[in-house]
């Protein structure tokens, strides 16, 4: 079934039939003008700071620029397109020149998902939208069910992860054109692969953002953010327009699945409805028929946002991402301390077995890295399925020195449990890009501020900075040791290399996940879908033995992570659905030599 979709919003350029409306808002402006193919043209004023423009024979792909009282010009805030980069002319977009082939596409459900998050410049050669089109059969075959976008937002120079970005509303030009993007979600929606677009909301960019200009009353100081004044979510209404506008703008006119809302910890509104819960009511209010599945990253570990009503069904937020059992893993598979893992050093493994329980490991306990100031709240109450699970994220790998991945920094066979305990617990899991074949690329830290070398020298001096208080670049030389994030070659390192696929051992590694998703497909999604009662843990002599209830039967894992063989009983009627192959299991007793684990479910 052909469909046409387009989100119509109050701001941009806009085409209608035969005329194209131009919408600005810029209370600080008397008279703006609209450069348009590079003709002048006066806006008229209108109530509370914005100006309009109407004309008539302007075509899809016209290039246009605003004027502020002659001294600057600066792109559309809302621009749909920047062909030439952020500083440069917007150009018109008709979407609803696209026609779309997915119309019978509705969503998966949540208890489906399988994510793998991807960066679209590093995961190709390529490094377009229309070369990702090309892999996705790839996370098909996996038996991945959605990619999760890292941020599109248009933003300054060739690469970036995203999180600088200044153009809310345009793709990202290095990657390829609207349509290109919309083909992609169009392909990946023909193989049964939601896909979710990584959003940021708690900040712009360094450069390029010229809202400033427009209005200043678009941030305010009252909230101070680690990029500056925050935005005035709590003084101005256009301000939340523009972002719940943003958030329908990526669902409504490129029909993606869901969205992952960045660092929403770094959000400050007073208001009495917050802007996360507004965001979230018009969402579901304007689509109710369509699975619309939405992520938030919290470093606060509020449960407050991930509440469910009496049918389980999530009332705001779908799930959060579980840095938590993240950062268990990690301590556990190699031994690193420095940081924010110092707080997990002391239990490893009962915080691991607490958070893949409970969801959250500290729920209002007190932390080392934020000098004894408590962080959390109670989560036991919340369905597995309302975090999101991973052993790296783009976070994990990136805010690394090197960028190593997990593969890198410990053995097999840890690596092995790990994955098992990951696709065979209840959470949702996530892979990064590559993670599946235990890609060797490393994923660095790069920008192109190559427009103002004053920028490109403060990130670079930053980074290493950074990295100071770690015993491993206290002194310069070794700081001068980490890679450049402004230099191209950063960049082109970070791709990953898809050749590796054939070659032991990614191969085997590889196979090992295909079969550790099948049975996940098989045997948890159907529990996952049925009602969550509660979940408990246990751990004996360095064996942790996890047990989750649902309404359709029980669920557990159990793995040693001591240094001698340990044992667990299994219950009467379990079905083991998967074990490790050192690991050996005799009437009702398993036999668990270290580094090894085995999953069981038992009938409702």
């Amino acid at each position: 079934m052909i469909m046409r979709r387009v989100h119509r919003m109050p701001f941009g350029a806009h085409i209608d039939q035969d005329k194209t409306r131009f919408a600005l808002f810029a209370p600080d402006e008397q008279n703006p003008r609209a450069i348009v193919a590079d003709t002048p043209h006066p806006m008229a004023a209108k109530p509370d700071g914005w100006h309009e423009l109407e004309l008539t024979g302007v075509s899809a792909g016209t290039r246009y620029i605003y004027e502020l009282n002659e001294s600057l010009r600066a792109p559309d805030p809302a621009s749909r397109y920047q062909p030439d980069g952020v500083h440069q002319p917007s150009a018109i977009v008709d979407p609803l020149a696209f026609a779309w082939s997915d119309g019978e596409w509705h969503g998966r459900p949540w208890a489906e998902a399988v994510i793998v998050e991807v960066h679209v410049g590093t995961a190709t050669p390529q490094g377009t939208f229309a070369a990702l089109a090309e892999k996705l059969e790839h996370w098909r075959d996996l038996g991945a069910t959605a990619i999760e976008l890292m941020p599109l937002s248009d933003c300054p120079g060739a690469r970036n992860w995203g999180y600088d970005g200044v153009a809310h509303f345009a793709p990202n030009a290095s990657y390829g054109t609207p349509d290109d993007l919309k083909r992609l979600i169009e392909r990946a929606h023909a193989l049964g692969i939601m896909i979710f677009i990584d959003v940021v909301y708690n900040h712009f960019g360094p450069s390029g953002n010229y809202l400033h200009a427009f209005a200043k009353s678009f941030f305010t100081e009252r909230h101070q953010t680690p990029w500056g004044g925050g935005l005035a979510f709590d003084e101005e209404r256009t301000v939340r327009d523009f972002f719940l506008h943003n958030a329908l703008y990526w669902l409504e006119e490129f029909n993606a699945d869901g969205l992952r809302f960045d660092a929403v910890h770094a959000i400050t509104d007073d208001s009495a409805n917050h802007i996360l819960i507004e965001i979230a009511d018009a969402i579901r209010e304007t689509l109710p028929d369509r699975q619309i599945h939405l992520i938030l990253e919290n470093e606060e570990n509020e449960a407050k946002w991930l509440q469910r009503d009496e049918a389980g069904q999530p009332i705001h937020y779908t799930a959060q991402w579980n840095d938590d059992v993240h950062h268990c893993w990690h301590v556990l598979m190699t031994g690193e301390s420095e940081g924010y893992y110092a707080d997990y050093v002391d239990d490893p493994v009962g915080r691991l077995g607490r958070g893949l329980a409970e969801g959250f490991v500290f729920q209002g306990e007190p932390m080392q890295i934020r000098g004894g100031k408590p962080r959390g709240e109670a989560s036991a109450h919340l369905p597995p399925s309302a975090f999101v699970a991973h052993l790296q994220n783009h976070d994990q790998i990136g805010n690394r020195a090197f960028g190593e991945r997990i593969a890198a920094l410990t053995t097999p066979e840890k690596l092995a449990l790990a994955h098992a305990g990951l696709m065979l617990s209840p959470q949702i899991p996530m892979l990064f890009m590559g993670e599946e074949w235990s890609a060797s690329a490393p994923f660095q830290f790069f920008v192109d501020f190559s427009e103002s070398e004053e920028l490109s020298k403060a990130v670079r001096e930053g980074r290493r900075r950074e990295f100071r208080h770690f015993k491993a670049f206290a002194d310069e030389a070794a700081a001068a040791r980490i890679p450049d994030p402004t230099d191209e070659r950063t960049f082109v390192h970070s791709k990953i290399d898809w050749t590796e696929i054939s070659r032991e051992p990614h191969a085997s590694v590889l196979s090992e996940l295909r079969n550790l998703i099948a049975i996940r497909h098989r045997e948890i999604v159907p529990l996952i879908a049925s009602r969550y009662f509660d979940a408990s843990y246990n751990v004996t002599n360095a064996v942790l033995t996890v047990e989750w209830r649902f309404e359709a039967g029980g669920l557990a894992f159990a793995a040693s992570f001591g240094d001698r063989a340990g044992e667990v009983d299994l219950p009467h009627g379990a079905r083991i659905i998967w074990q490790s192959p050192d690991a050996s299991a005799q009437d009702n007793r398993v036999h668990l030599r270290p580094w090894t684990g085995i999953s069981w479910r038992t009938a409702p």
